[in-house]
């Protein structure tokens, strides 16, 4: 297969519509990660997706829209929560998880009774739902399991030859997948946290409770309510740790044939190899650059990565989680 490269003007976007259109795979940019967009009611396009990325088949999958109106069709009995959610959030990076309509497959949820819903700010990737007239599965454009991707070099580095086409947009914005609360029970609950955060929702939904499995591995046997919830993610090849604590500089310079991975307020303390990845003042620097962060890793040839953990509030509880997946729970208590 020929991944064919489309620029993200009007051509560009009417070209990837005609093809997701007539069953094609297509890698486009959201304010979020790049993500590999198909058909949501196409259960041929939505497996290719799944093989294309090698993900599992009991990990659902985001279905994006262009318009409410596409909500009332991918999914029935929305709660009155969800469109205050709506109303405050979208477009956006929050993602809704609904009871689902007869229109959603089982390819797509999982096999669960819910669809996860999101409407994308970023304008191409709006444009092209809006032209291809179609809601669109799209998981994370990247080998399963691999950081995500935030640039379209990103996609072709792991999915060139794979897809259809990629849509060669901007880089991502926010830099991490989108928040995700299920409003499908009796109350809602955080299952995977992004750049709309706690605190913000908690002025919707004052009853919202963070569920377990964003900080720890789910239950063996447990369902995924949700993406990013129950296997290994977003890691490097390099066997990666968590770090917790004040005295990160003096626990890594002990460590020999090894790379920090740190802050930008305590970078001239570390004398071993290092990639400055934000800075403690602003979490949301640490999630613009934590995947291409992540990428960097690989190329250093070093043995092992030491990454100090953000404090778990805002958007740095975000940043742990995909932090404490890559680090396969390995984490460091100084």
């Amino acid at each position: 297969m020929i991944t064919q490269k489309l620029n993200a003007d009007r051509q560009g976007i009417n070209t990837a519509a005609e093809i997701l259109k007539n069953g094609g795979v297509v890698a486009i940019p959201t304010e979020t990660v790049y993500g590999l967009a198909a058909n949501a009611y196409d259960e041929k396009a939505i497996k290719a997706v799944f093989k294309a990325k090698g993900r599992p088949q009991d990990n659902p999958l985001i279905v994006h829209i262009s318009d409410m109106e596409m909500l009332n069709e991918v999914a029935e009995d929305i709660p009155k929560t969800a469109f205050r959610c709506a109303e405050k959030f979208w477009p956006g990076p929050l993602t809704m998880v609904l009871k689902r309509s007869d229109k959603i497959s089982d390819c797509v949820s999982a096999g669960l009774s819910t669809v996860a819903v999101r409407m994308p700010s970023e304008q191409t990737a709006h444009k092209i739902i809006k032209e291809s007239r179609l809601p669109l599965a799209a998981p994370s454009a990247n080998v399963s399991g691999k950081p995500s991707p935030t640039t379209y070099t990103h996609v072709i580095n792991d999915l060139d030859g794979k897809i259809d086409a990629v849509v060669m947009g901007a880089e991502c914005t926010v830099g991490v997948e989108s928040t995700v609360i299920t409003l499908a029970g009796e109350h809602p609950v955080l299952l995977r946290p992004g750049a709309v955060t706690i605190e913000q929702l908690k002025e919707i939904l004052p009853d919202i409770t963070v569920d377990k499995a964003v900080l720890s591995e789910l239950a063996p046997g447990q369902k995924a309510a949700s993406p990013g919830m129950k296997y290994k993610h977003y890691a490097p090849q390099t066997e990666t740790f968590l770090v917790e604590g004040e005295n990160f500089a003096d626990f890594v310079n002990t460590k020999q044939n090894a790379l920090a991975v740190c802050f930008a307020e305590e970078s001239e303390q570390i004398k071993i190899p290092k990639i400055v990845y934000g800075t403690n003042t602003n979490p949301e620097t640490f999630a613009n650059k934590l995947f291409g962060v992540l990428r960097e890793v690989d190329k250093t040839g070093v043995k092992t990565v030491f990454v100090h953990a953000p404090e778990k509030s805002g958007v740095g509880l975000a940043v742990y989680n995909r932090l404490i997946r890559a680090a396969a729970f390995k984490v460091i208590k100084l």
